[in-house]
């Protein structure tokens, strides 16, 4: 008998830790909404810092199947580009 729920998300790809999942999921579900996104305003969502917010943007945006996440600017401190 599965447990999978019906209205559950796909699993994140494997080797994502639960912090990159976090930050994926923020990233996903606000994509529609903004396309610029600063590593503090992700942090600051999310209770982490920008420091490991933008260490752990390369995994995310590696396992990003569904958006492109692209570092696109850095003044005063790092804009991240999403698109759907």
């Amino acid at each position: 008998m599965s447990t999978a729920h019906p209205d559950a998300v796909a699993a994140e790809p494997a080797g994502l830790s639960a912090k990159q999942a976090r930050i994926l999921g923020y990233l996903r579900e606000n994509a529609g909404e903004r396309t610029y996104f600063k590593s503090r305003l992700i942090a600051d969502d999310l209770d982490l810092s920008a420091k490991e917010v933008g260490a752990n943007m390369g995994a995310v945006a590696d396992a990003a199947g569904d958006i492109d996440v692209e570092k696109w600017g850095y003044s005063s401190g790092t804009t991240w580009m999403v698109t759907e």
